[in-house]
């Protein structure tokens, strides 16, 4: 499975924003943006960004957040694409679906890298069923929980102690004592609390 091994640092100093990407570390003074905030490159000027540039940040903002090579994320633009509705807000809600997004969602995880790890390595359970697939996609009724074998190492305490200060959002629910999510609706872009504009990649994909 193809992804991106570099350093997510650069990431969000190439769109000139925190995309949170590092989960706990994005928080403090290590944070690369609170340190060097200007884009990565050594010949780096400032000149006028076209509208395409513009559009292009917009499209890896949402990509590099996501954790997604191009390929995968056209591929839910397309899907997004057929779909009635606004094709913007129809891509957010298809990416938050994502079951990796929903475990960092849910606090089992500091951030979507984190949870995608957890999910590849056999920890979560959809609905009763083992699964390993990040991209797998929810839906209304799920339940998201662990695997019995996982609830015995570390990581798992690690969670159950820190659980309780994270923030879950109207569309899903937790049992915080049994670390055991759900579905209760599908998200709205408003949920997502997105960081890139839905219309700015529509475009992108339009030309």
């Amino acid at each position: 499975m193809a992804r991106y091994i570099g350093p997510v640092c650069h990431l969000c100093r190439r769109c000139s924003e925190k995309l949170m990407l590092k989960g706990a570390r994005c928080y403090t003074q290590k944070c690369a943006m609170e340190r060097r905030k200007r884009p990565t490159g050594r010949r780096f000027r400032r000149r006028r960004v076209s509208d395409r540039g513009l559009q292009l940040v917009e499209k890896q903002k949402a990509r590099y957040t996501y954790g997604m090579l191009e390929k995968q994320f056209h591929r839910f633009f397309i899907a997004a694409e057929h779909q009635s509705g606004v094709t913007g807000d129809n891509l957010v809600v298809l990416l938050e679906r994502r079951l990796d997004n929903v475990v960092y969602r849910l606090g089992f995880a500091d951030s979507r890298s984190q949870a995608r790890q957890i999910v590849l390595h056999g920890h979560i359970v959809l609905s009763g069923r083992r699964t390993n697939i990040p991209s797998c996609m929810v839906k209304e009724g799920d339940t998201i929980g662990w695997r019995e074998a996982s609830t015995k190492n570390e990581y798992y305490k690690q969670v159950t102690e820190e659980i309780a200060g994270k923030a879950v959002p109207s569309w899903l629910s937790l049992d915080r004592q049994n670390l055991v999510g759900q579905v209760l609706s599908m998200p709205t872009p408003e949920d997502a609390g997105i960081k890139f504009e839905g219309q700015s990649i529509v475009e992108y994909y339009s030309r």
